[in-house]
C-alpha cells in the first residue's frame, strides 16, 4: 500500500496537537502515512480558518478530524470507510 497523505495543522506550545501529533503517529504503525505539519501561526488565512479548531487533520482536501482526534474515526476516513 503506497503511503496517504495527510496534513496536520497545528501550532507551537499546544498540548492538544501533542496529543494528536502522536495518534497519527500510532495510526502510522497501522496505516503507511506521510504525515506534513503546517504551522497555522505561519499564515494569515490558515490562523483565521483554524485557530480555534486546531489541531485538524486534512486529508485530501477535506479536514477528516479535528480538536480532540479520534483514532478510529481517522482509521476509518483514511481507509475510505463509512462512518
Amino acid at each position: 500500500m503506497e503511503k496517504i497523505e495527510v496534513t496536520f495543522f497545528s501550532k507551537e506550545n499546544c498540548s492538544l496537537c501533542d496529543k494528536g501529533y502522536k495518534l497519527l503517529e500510532e495510526l502510522a504503525n497501522e496505516i503507511p502515512l506521510s504525515i506534513s505539519v503546517v504551522d497555522i501561526y505561519e499564515d494569515d488565512e490558515l490562523l483565521e480558518k483554524y485557530q480555534i479548531m486546531i489541531p485538524v487533520v486534512n486529508f485530501k482536501g477535506d479536514d477528516i478530524d479535528f480538536g480532540i482526534l479520534s483514532k478510529n474515526k481517522l482509521r476509518k476516513r483514511l481507509l475510505g470507510e463509512k462512518g
